[in-house]
């Protein structure tokens, strides 16, 4: 599926859609694009449709993940944020936590994405953000690559303005 966004306001909407589709059985999001694309902007608007503050939302990018708990009703499950722009390897994301990312009752999110993908599961929605014509415009595309990530795009695109 492709949307254009033609604002960050129209981008944080459609992150926030993707956010209000997830439930709590979890599952993973690669998100791709360049430097500035913004992958962290989405996030941050996604979190924000789970209950979480965007404000405590940031750019793992030295850290590696950032683990939120959902503020959403239901059973307790959570986000996490995960970016591999500067991990070096498979075995420093096992180190880190990737086994236990991958658990039932974590919505994974995975900025630089492309970088592991044998790391990630199969079945997983793959964005990739480009930029667009205008300045502040950009494009989404969004692939599903299984059974729970095809539900997941599904919800979400019932959302799409």
């Amino acid at each position: 599926m492709r949307f254009v966004s033609q604002s960050p306001a129209d981008t944080r909407s459609l992150a926030a859609g993707l956010g209000g589709a997830c439930d709590e059985d979890g599952g993973v999001i690669s998100l791709t694009g360049p430097i500035g694309a913004g992958k962290t902007l989405f996030v941050k608007a996604l979190a924000g449709a789970l209950g979480i503050e965007e404000r405590a939302v940031a750019s793992p990018t030295f850290v590696i993940a950032g683990e939120y708990p959902t503020a959403r009703a239901g059973a307790p499950w959570r986000l996490v944020h995960v970016d591999f722009y500067r991990v070096e390897s498979e075995g420093e994301l096992e180190a880190a936590g990737l086994l236990d990312w991958l658990e039932a009752g974590t919505l994974l999110v995975a900025e630089w994405g492309e970088r592991f993908l044998t790391a990630l599961p199969a079945d997983r929605l793959e964005i990739r953000i480009a930029r667009g014509e205008a300045a502040e415009s950009r494009i989404l595309e969004a692939a599903a690559l299984g059974p729970r990530s095809q539900a997941l795009l599904a919800r979400w695109s019932k959302r799409w303005p």
